[in-house]
């Protein structure tokens, strides 16, 4: 029989409602998705029939290739991007890689379906670049045509994943090995197919996984591209469409959730049993080469091509929120301010909506991060890495699914006192906004926790401090660094996620800023106003960020002489 010591019934309530909210605002609704999709839509007796019915179907088929074939190239796609960038900058003496690096990751904060008719503008086949190459060379080049479109958008806007990754990776090599590979006599490409890049392996998995997951289960991009032939699309417009009982969107849901965990498994499967350790991390050896002159030469063109390319949503965005009329023409005819007055004036509720949303969701995140945090790796509780797991386990669902889990569990729930289904309520925006970003934050507060030591809770414990007061007045405030950078990272992307709310949104004055972007982009008359309010977004997201870093560095700071004043009082007692 399992028995929890008195000075852990608090940490096991807190557990315990900590499993009950996930087990109804996540595993209850993923599981009704799942149920849904193997019952009988007339006897509701558990059948195959739906799936076989799924892959019988001439359309279904095609999308389910073509999201595997966009997941898969948008790879491709992005490790042609991030790998120069992330050998160059790591691996050589190279001027500006701090700042090469930085703009590296400025697609990031920019969601993909905020850019994609941006860069129809630049790219499309009326756009401004194939308008210049038709004029001078005669020639255009499909840049989005059909999928290429979708491929070209989401490598472009996640490639960043791998470029952070593998750039820590390259960071940790033990650069003894290359030097004994150079005093062997291998040659410079040898040396980067059998040494560097397979002891950075880990981190371009762990980066090229995450861009599969998150390109397969985007909804936003292929909808604003009007490429509705992909599996995200269709589970949207099934639901939305035909109504809630169409048991294809549940079909389509299962098989979104089952090949996000078959992505993280095969990552898992690609290191399994392989040795990456190396003695020491980045430090001794061989420090970084110099490149000779006409090799630095090449290097700055690839990379500054590269910068221009993965940044020219951000300026084609910019250009489109202050253009008049921009068609068939490389830029806009003329320049105005209009469109922030209009959304300013007319649609601050997106705005208001947003702030409220994801400052709510990131707040829960937070609280609920580091309570999970301390159940876990502070008690002894039983079944304690389940509530990590299941906290861990919502990065794995599709936004989609999770919205059609919620309309499927929650549309027959009245609110008391509302008279109106909490599925139709805007709280239940707020919640799946907090389930979808609760790994982020959770993440943040294990490694600010992992930081603080055990022998200051215990001091505090011997000074007479209770538990919770030790929690509240020595655990929480040395977690802080780590708490905030989860505050800010669910708040940026809760800001802009679209797949979850534009399926719970059921009227206009509940709809947040990704809602009212799609919105605005789906006629071209709205174009300038919806590229402003992106510009807003991105702008939100920034100030987010900037504030993040400012708060980390000054609780690095503040620690930093306290540390150093440590060792010389010990001399000094000495």
């Amino acid at each position: 029989m399992i028995t929890v010591s008195r000075s852990h019934w608090g940490p096991a309530a807190v557990a315990l409602s900590l499993a009950l909210f996930l087990i109804v605002f996540l595993v209850v609704p993923v599981a009704k998705v799942i149920y849904v999709a193997f019952q009988d839509p007339n006897t509701g007796a558990l059948t195959l029939i739906n799936f076989i019915d799924f892959f019988n179907t001439s359309l279904f088929q095609e999308s389910f290739f073509n999201s595997f074939y966009v997941a898969s190239m948008s790879v491709v796609l992005a490790s042609v991007f991030a790998l120069p960038l992330a050998y160059f900058t790591t691996r050589f003496n190279f001027g500006g890689s701090i700042l090469i690096q930085t703009l590296g990751v400025i697609p990031l904060i920019m969601p993909p379906f905020v850019g994609a008719v941006a860069m129809v503008l630049l790219f499309g086949q009326n756009g401004s670049i194939n308008l210049l190459l038709d004029q001078y060379l005669g020639f255009t080049i499909p840049f989005m045509e059909g999928l290429n479109g979708v491929i070209f958008v989401e490598s472009v806007h996640y490639f960043p994943f791998i470029l952070i990754n593998l750039s820590a990776a390259l960071n940790n090599i033990d650069r003894s090995m290359e030097e004994a590979a150079q005093n062997l006599g291998a040659s410079r490409g040898r040396l980067f197919r059998r040494i560097v890049f397979p002891l950075a392996m880990p981190g371009y998995v762990a980066g090229a996984s995450l861009v599969f997951l998150k390109v397969f289960d985007d909804l936003g991009t292929p909808l604003l591209l009007n490429i509705n032939n992909m599996l995200a699309p269709q589970a949207y417009l099934r639901i939305s469409s035909i109504g809630i009982n169409d048991p294809m969107g549940y079909v389509i849901s299962v098989i979104l959730v089952a090949f996000s965990l078959l992505a993280l498994w095969t990552s898992f499967l690609a290191l399994r049993g392989k040795d990456y350790a190396t003695v020491q991390k980045g430090g001794g050896g061989l420090m970084k080469r110099d490149l000779a002159g006409w090799e630095k030469a090449g290097c700055y063109t690839v990379v500054i091509l590269i910068l221009l390319l993965v940044l020219s949503p951000h300026i084609a965005l910019t250009l489109l929120s202050f253009g008049t009329v921009w068609s068939f023409s490389p830029l806009p005819d003329a320049y105005t301010a209009q469109h922030y007055v209009d959304v300013v004036s007319t649609s601050s509720v997106y705005i208001t909506n947003t702030l409220l949303y994801a400052g709510l969701a990131a707040g829960i995140d937070v609280v609920f991060g580091t309570a999970i945090a301390y159940v876990v790796w502070r008690t002894g509780l039983p079944g304690r890495k389940l509530l990590d797991y299941m906290a861990m386990g919502a990065v794995a669902i599709p936004g989609v699914v999770l919205g059609i889990g919620y309309l499927r569990t929650f549309y027959q729930f009245d609110v008391p006192f509302i008279d109106k289904p909490l599925a139709s309520w805007w709280v239940i925006i707020v919640i799946a906004l907090a389930i979808r970003r609760l790994p982020y934050a959770l993440r943040a507060c294990v490694a600010a926790l992992q930081q603080v030591s055990v022998m200051l809770e215990e001091a505090a414990e011997n000074l007479g401090a209770t538990k919770s007061r030790t929690v509240r007045r020595v655990v929480v405030p040395l977690m802080m660094g780590g708490i905030v950078a989860g505050f800010v990272t669910s708040f940026a992307t809760a800001s802009v996620e679209l797949s979850a709310t534009i399926m719970l949104v059921s009227q206009e004055s509940d709809a947040p800023l990704a809602y009212g972007i799609y919105e605005f982009m789906q006629s071209a008359s709205g174009r300038g106003p919806g590229a402003a309010l992106g510009m807003i977004a991105v702008l939100i997201i920034g100030i987010a960020t900037y504030l993040s870093h400012r708060i980390i560095d000054k609780k690095e700071s503040e620690r930093a002489p306290r540390q150093a004043a440590a060792p010389q009082e010990k001399v000094q007692g000495a």
